[in-house]
């Protein structure tokens, strides 16, 4: 086998050499070259010849075969002859891929992702066959993107591939193949035509007009009419974007100027129906709106033309039957005024506040004491006693009730009243009372009021009953009509109960409300009820919180507790013991109180959440309705049923109604719209 390859060997470098005389000639300066010509050679024959001609170190992969036919009529420099090798291992399939030292392995082209290559060429030769690793920028198109373009141009074996973050494309492939793919990205990657023109519209409407020319150009595909433009509409500023080639430009700016052109009777008509704000309160502000717009546009460039004439007459006007606004404007006052009524014609969430007033006194009394006396009824004489009011009463009270009875009153038979004694007209008349009182008197208030308003809306609910309080009489007699006196009083009605006042402030972000809050809690004291004058208690807080939704907070508080200890004795005779305590009295009194208000807000921002908020009100009625006890007594009254709330009615079922008020406008000259049913 040995002697095989020498064989062969020798007789390429006789071919080699019968050619170089000719070769040294057409050089003409002595350079070695070569002129190769094969016919049907081995493809490793090849790679001999080009270790000899080069100097390279080839290492081949044992799947390297082919019969190889090249034929050249002129010479080649040793590198030039290497370029023309790499040609021949790209038309069969193979790559050269440099190792370093000198050392090139030959592989089929499938290898060529997993082999290493020239990294990053300063530049890039556009004929060579050598394998080029290259990056790409990208600056005006997006790499991503050319990539399904550029994929079809390079072979299955090459490598080809985008970085969206730096906008890059990496190419793997021979160098002259990637040469060409720079070339037609750098054709590619090239600053569009961006411009645009904005046109402001003083007249029409922006929105109209894009449908107005897109509409002129349906059916058409862009390819047929040469469509080179887009038109887009800005309905903030009422102005129309025109990008594309300058000659299209120009023509849609001549066109989109004879539409914006104000209509023959100077303004349109309006009737638009509101479903959530209030015709009569909207259309002043509207008509304030108007004219502020109109002495603008009568400050500006416009002035004293028919647009600003238009705008001046501008009217507004409210339906209060059916709650819309019929608008005459120009269109552009109409637009800005159609725009307002779209935001403020919007559903308000609503708030449920609920308040918890809860109250508890405590108030106890200790009352004992000895009262006596004895005097002279001859003389008049007193002879002695100790008289000291115990609960209100004392022993002069007792006597004079013992002598006119018609005078007794129930404050003297309040509690344990033990009297004795003797009344005579002549001598000695003495009496004794022993007197003990215990009070305890408790309250316990729980008032739950609960309002459902709008956002920043005020609710008032009151639970109250009018007390009458004097605030003036006259009883002079010199007030004489026909010889009779004719005394006059005047009387003032005071509210006695629970009024809750509370206006809710729902927060930007919608978790939370503020709330501006007034609770008052007032009732008639028990001991002033039939006096003439009523004394009451009232308790009262007026404050600004803010509170999370469905939060709970205590708005204030009050707790008092106070003791009262009264000891009257005579000097002396009131420390003896036990004979003592016929000479003193004792009034002992303890008084609590604790007063809490509680708060807790509900946000409710549709239908759905209100009604199921009522729904759990009315349950509990139903609830509270049943646990009623039973008559003990047979109702005197047979056949009447007891009152009772009928089932909850089902919520009405119906299409949600759009909260865009310009959808149900109506322009002058169109049939008028029914207005939506409620």
């Amino acid at each position: 086998m040995r002697k095989l390859f020498v064989k062969a060997l020798r007789t390429l470098l006789l071919c080699l050499l019968a050619a170089a005389p000719l070769s040294a000639l057409a050089a003409g300066s002595g350079a070695p070259s070569i002129t190769p010509n094969f016919k049907d050679a081995n493809i490793r024959q090849i790679i001999q010849a080009v270790s000899a001609a080069t100097g390279k170190d080839f290492i081949l992969d044992p799947r390297v075969n082919a019969q190889v036919t090249m034929y050249s009529s002129t010479p080649l420099t040793p590198p030039a002859f290497y370029q023309a090798f790499l040609s021949i291992l790209s038309v069969y399939g193979y790559i050269a891929v440099p190792a370093g030292h000198n050392i090139v392995k030959i592989v089929p082209n499938a290898d060529e992702r997993q082999m290493p290559s020239i990294l990053l060429p300063n530049k890039v030769s556009s004929t060579s066959d050598e394998l080029v690793t290259q990056v790409i920028p990208v600056k005006n198109v997006s790499a991503a993107e050319l990539v399904p373009i550029l994929r079809p141009l390079v072979p299955e074996w090459g490598h080809l591939a985008a970085y969206p973050p730096s906008n890059i494309l990496i190419i793997s492939d021979r160098a002259s193949n990637v040469y060409r793919i720079m070339r037609i990205v750098k054709r590619i990657d090239r600053v569009g035509n961006q411009d645009v023109d904005v046109m402001p519209l003083q007249n029409a409407s922006a929105t109209q007009v894009v449908q107005v020319i897109n509409q002129l150009y349906q059916g058409q595909s862009a390819a047929q009419m040469g469509r080179t433009f887009k038109v887009v509409a800005d309905p903030r500023t009422n102005s129309v974007l025109i990008s594309g080639d300058p000659a299209e430009r120009l023509r849609i700016r001549a066109l989109v100027a004879e539409l914006d052109t104000p209509s023959a009777a100077g303004g349109d008509t309006r009737v638009v129906y509101l479903h959530y704000a209030s015709a009569k309160e909207l259309a002043p502000k509207l008509k304030q709106q108007m004219q502020e717009l109109a002495e603008i546009s009568t400050a500006g460039n416009i002035k004293g033309t028919a647009q600003a004439a238009a705008e001046k007459n501008a009217l507004v006007w409210a339906d209060t039957q059916n709650n819309a606004l019929v608008i005459t404007a120009p269109p552009k006052v109409m637009r800005t005024i159609l725009g307002i009524v779209a935001q403020l014609d919007i559903r308000r969430p609503q708030v449920l506040v609920q308040a918890i007033i809860a109250e508890v006194d405590v108030n106890k009394t200790d009352d004992l004491g000895v009262n006596w006396a004895a005097y002279s009824q001859t003389n008049k004489l007193p002879l002695g006693g100790f008289v000291e009011p115990v609960g209100g009463t004392s022993i002069v009270d007792l006597i004079a009730a013992a002598k006119n009875p018609a005078s007794i009153t129930t404050s003297l038979l309040e509690g344990t009243t033990i009297g004795v004694g003797t009344l005579s007209a002549g001598g000695v008349s003495f009496a004794a009372m022993l007197r003990a009182l215990r009070g305890n008197n408790s309250t316990n208030i729980v008032a739950t009021p609960s309002a459902v308003t709008m956002d920043n809306q005020q609710a008032v609910l009151k639970s109250v009953d009018e007390v009458p309080f004097v605030t003036g009489q006259y009883t002079n007699a010199s007030t004489v009509t026909s010889g009779t006196v004719t005394p006059f009083q005047t009387v003032q009605r005071e509210e006695v109960g629970t009024i809750l006042k509370v206006t809710p402030t729902i927060s930007a972000t919608g978790d939370s409300v503020m709330l501006k809050i007034s609770v008052e809690s007032s009732s008639v004291l028990p001991t002033s009820v039939s006096t003439v004058d009523p004394t009451t208690q009232k308790r009262s807080i007026t404050t600004n919180v803010l509170i999370q939704n469905k939060g709970i907070v205590v708005l204030g508080g009050l707790i008092e507790n106070s003791q009262d200890r009264s000891h009257n004795a005579m000097p002396y005779f009131g420390d003896i013991p036990v004979l003592g305590w016929l000479f003193k009295s004792r009034n002992d009194s303890a008084t609590r109180s604790n007063l809490m208000i509680f708060i807790k807000p509900t946000i409710l921002r549709d239908q759905s959440e209100a009604a199921s908020q009522s729904e759990l009100n009315y349950r509990y009625m139903l609830q509270q309705e049943g646990a009623l006890p039973p008559s003990e007594f047979p109702p005197l009254l047979y056949g009447e049923p007891r009152p009772q709330l009928p089932p909850l009615p089902s919520p009405a079922s119906g299409a949600k109604r759009s909260a865009q008020p310009a959808a149900g406008a109506a322009s002058a000259g169109a049939p008028a719209k029914s207005p939506p049913k409620p």
